[in-house]
């Protein structure tokens, strides 16, 4: 069983302009902060949607209607300071009976004490402002569960006297009190601070540049696209304005936002170096749940996983000691867990309500069910959100909204699924082959995915939605079936031109809708924040970011001067070399003696970088075969962490060698090898998508929505990658390196036209002998 409500505007705590109130919350976040005991169980999860929770609430209201029925009731009344309000779902003034309405599915009887006790607790709450707003003496106070899936209601009511609400009332004022007027403390001394704070490095003239950009934007309200050379200090040039605005009282929130684990280190190495004994910052580092999870293999529930259990009870002691210390980062947490013997991962998200600055992935905030989104909307906060290494959003977004649903996952579900789903995964599994079995290529794209194959699909979701109280103890393939059935049966109701429906089975049928445009969904993102400031050293062209993201046509763009100059880098064209698919045989043996000649010349560390992981393969075993002397390490596919850092500990100030990597990978962005430690890169690829159905599909959608089908699906996201791999060569104001591009069609004039203004490019003379001579 699962309940859930459609969220409403709240904060926690919020300064209010009022004679006799200092702070403002709403009944449902107060309610959160003190009622909540016991266990943590998500047994009862996922709850009806925001839209299921809001028609459930309209059909509740509508079949009691009549004058004496108010849905909707605004209440509000300030104890101690503190401004409470919120709306009661619905009141019966005839019958003196308040109503608090939560949607669910699944089996009731199922529903924890804990949860119930939290739903009367808002009751409650409600209940002593309706007393107080209309001198009521007693109130009728009723639960009213809505099946979302029946259309059923269960209610269940008690009679209270004014009085006895009112005490609840002022009791859990008093609980929430404390903690508000210390966040209130927190908050006045922090941005005093804020105000305060000073650059604690010198300036250097782009970084001024970007920082006083990302302010004026900051504290007018709007959003900016930032492209920033590497060597200028992007990330303590965007932080460092974000706080100052924060400061201003323009900002409630900031949340750092990486595509990467590296970029979240950079986040909390800035803000150490900003942090003094004045300003004392709660800064928290949200990680993924299976990095910290104690007991994979146990349910989220007290009954299974011993972090679980009395929760809620050892949460206060925990989160007062996370946030004494200030800088909570995954190490700081799993201490403070370890010591209060709860879950370190429900942990940090119990601290993102009261911290300052929030470090994570993309998908806190972008993702169809975002954390920190919901959070930020639940609470009312004025949001400053900074996006790192913002051109790995268009990729990431399109896969946050796209969902599949394959053959392979049918089969193992029905064959580990209980008795009682046995027969719903089996018709959807003859209705997902007949479909399959009727199509005659390997792949193909279709207007929508069938009718019939979505009625089965809701179907067996009705079904398995009836269970939805045990979904956590159903095994791992039947889980993984329910849960992409919801993702895909969620966007199928938002399907439009915006993605693709497709059916490949080239051995196991797939069933895909593909985003190709996440514009449409991450508008909303956009729009409910206060300001977001997302940037790269590749977001060109402008206008290809603005449509695949969403920013408004208002949205403010900056092109930071580079720090570096062109004596620092030698860019040679290598226009005799063809990386083609074709060629790729014939280009090996000219790119190896190119290689070869260089390293010889200027001994050092160097990156070569490939289209493929066969690519570079058979230029690593030419090495071997005609420079036998000089060192060389490949990348190879699915590198654990350590084996990634051993590939980049090869890189020695001292180092002579040659390190191998596909480009687009884990060593085309993101690392950090200054000086000596890496003085050139040779890219043989223009970093092209590679050219296959799907890729193909995507140019012909982008052609009809932008008539740039060919740039937005290959060239412009090619060339982001040799920007990106070609940004690890210069480092610092002090480095020098060489950056050889090697394929004819560099010297194309509309890929030289994108590649960075401050770079000299070197034309390389053909040898006159071996390779493929293709000319200008």
């Amino acid at each position: 069983m699962s309940t859930g409500n459609p969220p409403t505007p709240a904060s926690a705590p919020t300064i209010v302009n009022t004679a006799s109130a200092s702070m403002s919350v709403a009944v449902r976040v107060l309610c959160q902060f003190t009622a909540k005991r016991g266990d943590l169980d998500l047994r009862f999860t996922p709850a009806p949607s925001a839209r299921e929770g809001i028609a459930g609430h309209i059909l509740v209201a509508s079949r009691r209607g009549g004058r004496d029925y108010r849905a909707e009731m605004a209440l509000e009344s300030i104890h101690d300071g503190l401004h409470v309000r919120g709306r009661a779902d619905g009141y019966d003034s005839k019958m003196q009976r308040l109503d608090e309405c939560k949607t669910y599915r699944g089996d009731l009887t199922r529903m924890p004490d804990n949860h119930r006790a939290l739903h009367w607790a808002q009751a409650k709450m409600y209940g002593a402002m309706l007393c107080r707003k209309q001198q009521l003496r007693e109130l009728r106070i009723a639960l009213v569960y809505f099946d979302v899936d029946t259309e059923d209601e269960t209610v269940v009511a008690e009679d209270f006297r004014a009085d006895e609400l009112q005490a609840f009332f002022e009791e859990h004022c008093a609980l929430y009190g404390l903690w508000a007027r210390a966040e209130l403390e927190h908050r006045q001394e922090r941005d005093l601070a804020l105000h305060a704070l000073s650059f604690p490095y010198d300036f250097y003239p782009a970084q001024r540049q970007l920082a006083e950009t990302v302010y004026r934007a900051a504290a007018m309200g709007e959003h900016l696209l930032a492209q920033a050379p590497t060597g200028v200090g992007k990330t303590m040039g965007t932080l460092f304005p974000m706080l100052k605005a924060m400061g201003a009282q323009k900002i409630d929130r900031i949340f750092y936002l990486t595509a990467k684990t590296t970029g979240r280190q950079l986040a909390l190495d800035a803000l150490q170096a900003l942090a003094s004994p004045t300003l004392k910052l709660r800064v928290l580092e949200i990680t993924a749940r299976e990095k910290v999870c104690k007991y994979p293999d146990s349910a989220c529930h007290g009954d299974s996983c011993p972090l679980a259990k009395k929760f809620y009870d050892r949460l206060p002691g925990a989160r007062a000691m996370a946030l004494q210390r200030g800088t909570m980062t995954q190490k700081v947490i799993g201490s403070v867990a370890t010591e209060h013997g709860i879950c370190p991962y429900f942990l940090s998200q119990e601290l993102a309500r009261w911290s300052d600055v929030i470090i994570g992935d993309y998908n806190y905030y972008f993702d169809q069910s975002a954390f920190l989104y919901g959070l930020a909307q639940e609470q009312g906060w004025r949001v400053g959100v900074l996006v790192d290494e913002a051109h790995n959003l268009v990729e990431r977004a399109r896969r946050m909204y796209s969902a599949s649903i394959d053959a392979e996952t049918l089969k193992r579900a029905k064959k580990e699924a209980p008795k009682l789903l046995v027969r719903a995964i089996g018709r959807l599994g003859i209705e997902f082959h007949r479909i399959a079995n009727a199509q005659q290529v390997p792949y193909q794209v279709y207007e929508n995915a069938p009718k019939s194959f979505l009625k089965a699909l809701d179907t067996y979701l009705s079904q398995q939605s009836a269970l939805a109280d045990q979904a956590a103890l159903f095994p791992e393939h039947v889980q993984k079936l329910f849960f992409d059935a919801l993702a895909f049966y969620g966007l199928s109701e938002e399907f439009a031109e915006h993605s693709l429906f497709d059916i490949a089975h080239p051995e196991h049928a797939t069933f895909t809708i593909r985003n190709v445009v996440p514009a449409p969904f991450l508008k909303l993102r956009f729009a409910h924040t206060c300001s977001v400031v997302l940037f790269s050293a590749t977001l060109t062209p402008r206008k290809f970011y603005l449509d695949l993201l969403g920013l408004p046509d208002t949205t403010r763009w900056l092109d930071v001067e580079s720090p570096f100059t062109s004596d620092q880098l030698d860019v040679q064209l290598v226009r005799h070399i063809s990386t083609r698919y074709q060629h790729r045989g014939d280009s090996i043996a000219p790119m190896v003696e190119l290689i070869v000649r260089q390293f010889e010349r200027m001994p050092g560390n160097y990156l070569v970088f490939a289209s493929s992981f066969d690519y570079l393969a058979r230029i690593a075993e030419e090495l071997d075969r005609v420079a036998p002397h000089i060192p060389n390490r490949l990348q190879v596919r699915n590198m654990s962490e350590a084996e990634r850092k051993q590939f980049l500990d090869g890189f020695a100030p001292d180092g002579r060698s040659l390190a191998l990597a596909v480009l687009g990978g884990a060593f085309g962005e993101g690392i950090d090898l200054p000086g000596e430690r890496m003085i050139g890169a040779f890219i043989a690829t223009l970093g092209l998508p590679q050219l296959n159905e799907v890729s193909e599909q995507m140019r012909l959608r982008m052609d009809e929505l932008f008539e740039a089908g060919y740039e937005y699906t290959y060239l412009y996201p090619g060339l982001q990658k040799v920007i990106q791999a070609a940004g690890r060569v210069i480092r610092t104001r002090s480095d020098r390196g060489v950056v050889y591009l090697i394929d004819d069609r560099f010297g194309q004039r509309e890929v030289r036209k994108l590649l960075p203004k401050w770079w000299k490019l070197q034309k390389l003379p053909a040898p006159g002998r071996k390779g493929v001579n293709l000319g200008p």
